[in-house]
This record gives structure tokens, sequence and C-alpha cells, in this order.
């Protein structure tokens, strides 16, 4: 790896591994004598539980055990924490929704679990599920985000007036009001930023073990980082120490952020292997992924930009009503107002932005985090805004928005909504964007279109993204007994390619092998801390520590070289060895020959210690702060054409160029930016998550019913890169994981309202399914 340095597009080191079958997810964990668990989960949105009788379940042949809300309570098991204080307006606090491992009197939506069952068997176990006595008074249920907050709705909770559980705001709201009142334009628009189903690839599991004679549990489950889960499940729910809890994440086949929190089933597996003495094990079946693994987005957002004469941008003002469902999950509160309104400045120069988040609870599965958490919705709001006003003034939509970008000459730069971002040329990316889209030819390629009688459009969005998570990172680098090099992590890889990204950086800053490189993850025994992956934060936030932990390694071996070469340690120089070839790290004697390789020299240290002699080990250790965080950006651009007769929707082109700073392996970058894409695709113009207005049930409850893009969807993503570093890690890197899914929803949505133009559409909502766009353009048609 040393010959190739960094910025190299190297395969990622992980793939051969996982292409022969050779991954360790959470469901190929077999324990023996394990048992297995299965949830009975509610039919219904709302109702109150008035009979449980578990008892037809017990008696089934191979069911151990049925577990209610009842027995959890008489052991003290605690509920499920949203870790999210918040304030009012007023300065009051935010309704609480207590969250029980299982219902206790009350489900709330379809999916609430309700019971757990454990057999020797998953089979056995589903029986005894089913055989569970329950009845069930019917309440009302509120499932519409829309409408939820009107009077005279049903309350999901009876403590929640309206429905709302905060009313949040941010910003200089007499400013803003003043500036709109002298504002020569003001354009105003309402989005709908629709839920979402996560629906990873690999289903949630977990598998614990209890040992009565430590009185520790080892769960294994895939998470988005062990620690955070191990901090939550001691805590919250069994008011125990942390260091009872072993907790083992291994490959995760996809997180998006849905795999960060705690569910109901780690506490249950945990509860029932203490109970039953042997381990327990529960995997997630897709339906039940659908009725129970968090969602995400859910807003309804009115936006209002004001204009001066020239087209400058003087504010913004919005109010969002954001779906929480039926429970404030473990950081629900965050995502739409601290996490979102921060980059709702985007990249422009706005004087002033108000902001008021109303969270709003609905008989629905639980929201929180999806990939972008808060700043999808934001930008999606702030770039069909600027559409809809280039629209309504006549400029040109390009025009519009460089007139208004902040200029690199203004760097660094404070925004309205207070971020300091440290770099950024935003009209540069812009004009790369428009040559490598052809902009200026889309009027022939329309007319084209036009002659075969479909309706083509472009649309572009620039995006601002702002990374984020937890305040510090720890790295570890161990030099093992078999001659491999170790290190230890504390993010969490659900298919980003850490392993190769990590391994490149190590390689680079050591002159080992990247082949000789192993990365050690989510074991919270081996690795006593770690903020997790969510945020886009992995690269920087371990990169610094990976740079801060090599540092020492090297003046160690300084020490251990001094030694072993019988000279001075002012005297010893360390050179990696870039473009020297693979392996070439090694520390020298200044202005001589002697020197000693990297390995060798750990080796030989290893040895010495083993035989009981003083020496001096190259492994270390370090916590680095997170000081600053980074502002990834880019511009979206994409054609669409529409078939008229079908409302079919086909996307020709889509192109994106980004500024993530200084991209470690652009290769896995770029397939980071494909995934965001692909995401952002599948929410504007293929999934709905449907909800029936009466029973509340969920309609979209499967893949017969729930669309999901497909290769045949998606064009060949073009991705280039603008580098320009950031200034506030060593690395110069910016996160890149989320921006695909931030800057394609409102591209996609702009090229097709352009589509439509002159039909009398003037704006859709996601998602923009075949459906969707016959109508409005049958409806335009009959207004017409």
């Amino acid at each position: 790896m040393a010959k190739f340095g960094l910025s190299q597009a190297v395969r990622r080191i992980e793939d051969p591994r996982l292409l022969r079958g050779e991954g360790r997810y959470t469901d190929d964990v077999s324990l023996p004598g394990q048992a297995h668990g299965v949830l009975l989960r509610s039919p219904h949105a709302h109702a109150r539980i008035t009979a449980l009788d578990v008892a037809p379940a017990l008696a089934l042949p191979g069911v151990l055990a049925a577990y209610t809300a009842a027995e959890l309570k008489a052991d003290g098991i605690g509920e499920i924490p949203c870790v999210i204080p918040m304030k009012n307006r007023d300065g009051s606090s935010r309704a609480e929704t207590p969250h029980p491992v299982l219902a206790d009197g009350t489900v709330r939506h379809v999916g609430d679990p309700i019971a757990f069952v454990v057999a020797e068997t998953a089979e056995a176990a589903r029986d005894g599920a089913e055989a569970i006595a329950v009845e069930y008074e019917l309440l009302p249920a509120v499932t519409d985000l829309a409408t939820a907050t009107e009077p005279g709705q049903p309350l999901a909770w009876p403590g929640a007036a309206n429905n709302v559980c905060f009313d949040w705001e941010v910003g200089d709201r007499a400013k803003v009001e003043a500036l709109f009142a002298r504002a020569a334009h003001v354009t105003k628009l309402r989005v709908v930023n629709n839920r979402v189903v996560v629906n990873s690839m690999e289903a949630r599991a977990a598998n614990a073990a209890y040992d009565a004679a430590t009185g520790r549990w080892k769960l294994t489950t895939n998470t988005q980082g062990s620690w955070q889960v191990r901090q939550m499940l001691a805590q919250a729910v069994f008011d125990l120490p942390e260091d009872r809890f072993h907790v083992v994440t291994g490959d995760v086949g996809g997180g998006f952020g849905m795999k960060l929190f705690l569910y109901a089933e780690h506490a249950l597996v945990c509860y029932a292997a203490r109970k039953l003495g042997r381990p327990v094990k529960w995997t997630s079946a897709r339906t039940e992924a659908f009725l129970s693994d968090t969602h995400g987005r859910d807003n309804v957002t009115d936006g209002e930009l004001a204009l001066d004469a020239d087209g400058r941008f003087l504010a913004l003002r919005t109010r969002n009503l954001a779906g929480m469902g039926a429970y404030l999950s473990n950081y629900a509160p965050m995502i739409p107002t601290m996490a979102g309104t921060k980059v709702l400045a985007s990249v422009y120069g706005f004087q002033a932005i108000y902001a008021n988040v109303i969270g709003v609870l609905t008989n629905t599965v639980p929201v929180d985090a999806y990939r972008g958490a808060g700043r999808p919705e934001s930008n999606y709001l702030v770039e069909r805004l600027i559409d809809a006003a280039a629209r309504e003034t006549g400029r040109d939509r390009v025009a519009l928005r460089k007139l208004n970008m902040v200029p690199p000459s203004a760097m660094p730069y404070r925004s309205a909504m207070g971020q300091p971002y440290d770099s950024g040329e935003f009209a540069r990316v812009l004009d790369i964007a428009l040559d490598r889209m052809d902009w200026a030819g889309f009027p022939a390629r329309r007319a084209a279109s036009e002659a075969a009688g479909r309706r083509r459009g472009i649309g572009m969005a620039y995006y601002l993204e702002a990374t984020g998570g937890a305040p510090s990172e720890r790295a570890e680098v161990r030099f093992a007994a078999d001659g491999w090099v170790e290190v230890l992590v504390g993010t969490q890889s659900t298919g980003q390619g850490h392993e190769t990204a990590y391994a490149m950086l190590t390689s680079h800053q050591l002159g080992v092998p990247i082949e000789k490189i192993r990365v050690l993850q989510g074991d919270s025994d081996e690795i006593p801390t770690g903020g997790g992956t969510g945020g886009a934060r992995s690269l920087y936030s371990e990169g610094i520590a990976i740079m801060a932990t090599t540092a020492t390694v090297i003046e160690k071996g300084k020490q251990a070289a001094a030694e072993a070469l019988e000279a001075a340690v002012v005297d010893i120089e360390f050179d990696a060895g870039h473009g020297a070839g693979a392996g070439s790290g090694r520390f020298a004697v200044a202005g001589t020959d002697r020197a000693i390789d990297i390995l060798t020299l750990a080796r030989t240290q290893r040895e010495k210690v083993a035989r009981g002699e003083d020496a001096t080990l190259l492994d270390a250790a370090e916590v680095a702060e997170i000081r600053s965080h980074t502002f990834p950006n880019g511009c979206h651009m994409a054609e669409v054409e529409i078939d008229p007769e079908t409302g079919l929707v086909a996307v020709e082109r889509y192109v994106v160029v980004d500024d993530v700073g200084h991209p470690i392996n652009p290769m896995i970058v770029r397939g980071q930016v494909h995934g965001g894409v692909a995401q952002g695709i599948g929410q504007a113009v293929h999934e709905r998550t449907a909800y029936d207005p009466e029973s509340g049930q969920l309609l979209s409850a499967s893949f017969m019913d729930y669309a999901l893009p497909r290769a045949e969807d998606l064009p060949d993503i073009e991705v280039e890169f603008v580098e320009i570093p950031c200034e506030t890690n060593p690395l110069g890197v910016k996160g890149a994981g989320e921006a695909g899914a931030v800057g394609s929803p409102p591209a996609l949505m702009n090229a097709l309202v352009d589509a439509l133009a002159g039909t009398g559409v003037t704006h859709l909502d996601m998602p923009a399914t075949p459906e969707t766009v016959w109508k409005a353009l049958a409806q335009a048609r009959l207004a017409a």
C-alpha cells in the first residue's frame, strides 16, 4: 500500500471475504443450547388490552416461556429511552411517551410488541405467539401527519394536546419578520417529505447469552455502534453497570441510521437468557421489519423565501410538522430540530432564518434518523423554494442560485444558522456540474422528446451537509504475535468500506503493507469506548484518532529503535517509505545506513517482553477530541422523461459534482454517492409508506406494496469530485456517506416540475409515482 499512498482507488479489502460467503452476520451466530424468540405484535393501531392469556402458548410442545409487560415490570425492567431533552418555545419541557419493552395495557401502533415467546425452535415460538389469547378495546387512531394536530383528531397520547409532543424554534424571529416586511417578493411553498421504510439488506437480529457465575451478558447484535446500545440497555432497561453487558457487532448488512438504536428485542433476548439460563436468539422477518424498525423522514413543511428587488435572498421562514410516530425513539426529537435546521442556510447568504418545528405523535411506527437525518429534509425545502421563486419572478434558476451563493472570499464564513463553514467554492462546483450535464444543450433534447410525444425536464439542487456525532473517537494500534497490525476502531461499518479506508490510512502512516493490517470493530469488551457510525462522521473522526495513535506508535518506535540501533533517540528518524514499495516503513539513524523496519522492530520488542526483558512495545491507543465537524457540499443534476399517457418517469441522466474535501479512496466515495442517490431516487419517485386512515393498518408492509428502485430504474450515476480540502482536520476530508441522499430528492423533483412546465402543473410532492404524475396532468387538463 505504501507505494500507492492515499487518494488511490484501492479495491475494498473486505469484499473477497464477504463475496465468498465468509461474512459473520448476527443471524450466522448459533450458540450451544440456544432457544428462539418470537414476538406477538399488535394487529391494531390503537387499543386497550383488556385480556391477555399466555397459557395456550405455554401448553404447546417446545414452548419454554411467554413473557408479558406484567412479568417484566415485576422484575424491574425499565423502558426504552428517548435521550434527547428538549424545551418548547414557551420554556416548558416536551411531552413524554413512556416506551415499555412490551406494551403495558395499551398498544399504540400496528406492530407494537405485546408478548415474547421463547421456544426450542423458531417454528414452535411462532406457534406459541399465535396461540396467545388477547382481547382488545379498540380506540380511535390518528395516522395522517398533515391533519393530526387539528382540533378533534384522536389523540395518540392523552397527555399530548393536539398530538403535539414538542413545539421548538430556532433563529432570530424578529429580524426575519422585519426582513419579510421589506421584501420585494415572497415565495411560499408547502412540501411533503414522505415517510420511508429503511429496508436494510440484513434484517435486525439479536442473540444473548447470560453467565450466572459472573452476572454478565454477551449480546451479539447488528448495530451502528455497540457502545450506545450497551449504555442504554444497562442504564435505562436493567439499571445495572455497563460492564455487565458485553455487546458484539460483527458484519452488518446496511444500517442507514435505523441500527443505531436500542430496540425492545435487545432487552428481551437478554431478559429471557437470564430467566431461562440458556442463550436466546431473535431474527426479524421482513414484514416484521416494516412494522418495528424505525422509519425515516415524515415531514410536512411550509417554507417562505423573502427576496429583494435584485433577487437576493433576505430571509427564510419555515414551519415544519415532523412525524414522530407512536413513541419518541432514542434520538427522534433531534432529527428535525438540531440536526436538520443547522443546514437551512445551505450555501446561500441569508441575512436571517427562523424555523419552527412541531413534533407530532401518531399511531404509527416511530421515526428516527435515516440517511442524512434532517439535512435532506431541510435541503429539499430550500432547493424546491428556490426553483419556485425563479419561476414566480421570471429569473433563471441557475443565475438566482449563483447570485446568492457565499463566495470563497468569505471563508471562513458563519451562516445565518450559526454554522462555521471552513471552506467551499460553491459557484465553481455548480459550473463544473453545468458543463458535465451539458445544461446548455438541454433545449435540443427536450425538443426531441416532445417530438416523440413525451415530456422532458432538467433539474438541479445544490446541497450542503453538516456532519455530526460523538465529540471524541478512539483508535488503538497493536502489533499482534502473528505479524499482523491490528487497528481497533470505535466506529462501525455497515457496508461503507471502513476496513479498507482505515487500513489505507494506517498503511500510509506506518509504512505497513495493507495486506498485513487487520481492522477490528464492534466489540465493547475489546474496545472500551466508541462513538459508533452516524452523521457521516466515521472517516474524519476515526481518521483523526488513527493519526494520533500512529503518531504515538512512531514515538514509541523511536525509543525502541534507539535501543536496538544503539543510538540517541534524537538521532532516530522514521520514514513511512511512501513510493518505495510495500512494507518499507523503517526507523534509521540519521546520516547512516543503520536501520530497522517497523514490523521487525515490533516483533523483537514483543519477544523481549515475552522473555521478561525490559522493552518498549509499539502498541498505542489514543482518544481524539473532535472539535469541528465538516460541511460537504455539491451539485446534483437530473434529467427525466415522462410518458404523459402513463405518468411513468424515466431518469435519463444523473450527474453529481461533489466537494467532499480530500477523498481517501475515490472508488469507495463514488460507491457511497451511488448508494445515496439510489435511496434519494427511491424516495422521490417510488417509496410510499401508506397507512389506512380508518384502521391505522400499514398498507405497504411488504415488497408487494412498497416499491424500492430496481436496477432498471437507476441511470448510470456520474460522479465527479472537486477537491477543496477541509481546513479543520488534518486529513482534509469532509463526510461523504450521506451526501448522495441529501441532494438527490430535490434534483429529481425539480426536474419533474420542469418537465411539466406549460401543462399547468407547478408542484408535485414525493413520491412522484406514475399514478401521481398522471393524476396531476389529468387535473391540470380539467382545470385548463
